[in-house]
């Protein structure tokens, strides 16, 4: 397996873990970022329904399609 180096991000992550080691911050911050992700994801998908890139059809085409293969 090839090394690679951290990104920015993963870097901070990791500063910001090295402050406090408790459990009860490991949660709080995975709440954070779930809470971020899922809205990034709510407005991308929003702005492809929109558009038109998105609609029922293609939901249920992609319900059927096994996308771990990629």
């Amino acid at each position: 397996m090839e090394a690679r180096a951290l990104t920015p991000v993963q870097e901070d992550l990791l500063k910001m873990f090295a402050f406090d080691h408790s459990d009860s911050f490991a949660i709080e911050i995975k709440k954070v970022l779930k809470t971020y992700l899922l809205g990034k994801i709510d407005e991308e998908t929003t702005r492809l329904w929109n558009e038109g890139v998105l609609d029922q059809k293609r939901l249920d085409e992609l319900r059927h399609e096994d996308l771990h293969e990629r």
